[in-house]
């Protein structure tokens, strides 16, 4: 597998974060990845650090956002839209490495959260 920074996406993330309100997340402390070849069915996926490492490095949380590029880069804008508000929200407010799961991220608040983008885009 390829890495590669995603500063496109980086961008997108900060504008949807902005738009809607998102104003927990610190991006100081949220990358972002392209990666080639990875046999993931993913479209996107996000990684925190370790409780672990952040005791033994003497770091706070950080969170890599990885962007699968043979599936995220052929889908239209407002799908990747929707891909990145997914993974925004599963950064739990504390940013302190953990997740919310799938009970919170879910297809209707992406939805509804998108909708809400999209009228504030304007």
């Amino acid at each position: 597998m390829r890495y590669e920074p995603a500063p496109d996406v980086e961008a997108l993330a900060k504008k949807i974060a902005h738009t809607l309100g998102m104003n927990w997340l610190d991006f100081d402390r949220i990358h972002f990845l392209r990666t080639h070849g990875s046999k993931s069915r993913a479209i996107a996926r996000v990684s925190g650090l370790p409780r672990v490492f952040q005791i033994s490095l003497n770091v706070p949380a950080h969170y890599v956002v990885e962007v699968i590029a043979e599936r995220y880069d052929r889908l239209g804008q407002g799908e990747k839209e929707k891909v990145i508000i997914h993974e925004l929200l599963h950064i739990p407010k504390s940013m302190g490495g953990g997740y919310r799961h799938h009970d919170y991220v879910n297809r209707r608040r992406v939805e509804a959260l998108w909708g809400a983008y999209k009228l504030r885009e304007k």
